[in-house]
């Protein structure tokens, strides 16, 4: 069954089976404010949790997106960089940066939903 799940550094994770698609989330996009320059990973690339495996420029600054669970990078979406209103997009609708298969789908576990997300958000500023 596929699912959302949220992290304190502001990555969604659409989660299907052991594949995860990632990408940042509405409150990220909105604190970085204009996106200029998406870096996408390499295929292939080996990830570790909490590893950063892109980089989202915008006009104030840049951010790393890390990697929510271990596995390795199968896809990255290579729509974005020619379309960088993408990454304002839900995860699920083409927002995704990267698609991770899991190395242990239990991770996830550990991750927050989106009404938990909600609620962390309200700590946040």
């Amino acid at each position: 069954m596929a699912e959302l799940k949220f992290t304190k550094d502001h990555e969604c994770l659409y989660v299907d089976g052991d594949l995860a698609w990632v990408g940042i989330t509405a409150y990220a996009k909105d604190a970085l404010g204009d996106i200029v320059f998406v870096e996408l990973p390499d295929i292939g690339k080996s990830l570790s949790k909490g590893d950063s495996f892109a980089v989202v420029e915008s006009v104030k600054t840049a951010a790393d997106v890390y990697s929510p669970v271990d596995g390795e990078v199968v896809e990255a979406n290579d729509n974005m960089p020619g379309d960088l209103d993408l990454i304002a997009k839900p995860v699920k609708d083409g927002g995704w940066i990267a698609k991770i298969k899991m190395a242990d789908a239990s991770q996830v576990s550990g991750l927050m939903s989106e009404a938990e997300y909600q609620d962390y958000l309200k700590t946040v500023d």
